[in-house]
């Protein structure tokens, strides 16, 4: 189980290994992002506004394939939901806290 420092980013000892390049793959692929490669995205860096610059649509885009692929169930309107988006560690933190599928 992953779980958050006091800084909301997940501890890397307990993350699953493959699972942050899984979900870079998941966010290119599901967003279509042609010019970017899952190495080119850093795990610390902003998903929106700075980093990838992704958008509101992008989030809700997203939200839907992490229940699609993962089971995760999102609300939108949730501060913690806004916190897990935040870039990929905390992305890794939610998935593996509350995937229901493999």
């Amino acid at each position: 189980m992953t779980t958050l420092s006091t800084d909301n980013q997940a501890t890397d000892s307990q993350a699953p290994a493959g699972l942050a390049l899984e979900l870079k793959q998941l966010i290119i692929d599901t967003l279509d992002l042609e010019d970017i490669s899952a190495d080119e995205i850093d795990d610390e860096a902003p998903l929106f506004v700075e980093g990838l610059g992704l958008d509101s649509i992008d989030a809700l885009e997203l939200g839907v394939a992490l229940q699609k692929r993962y089971g995760v169930k999102l609300d939108a309107e949730s501060e913690e939901t806004r916190k897990h988006f935040a870039n990929i560690q905390n992305l890794c933190a939610l998935v593996a806290t509350r995937r229901t599928k493999e």
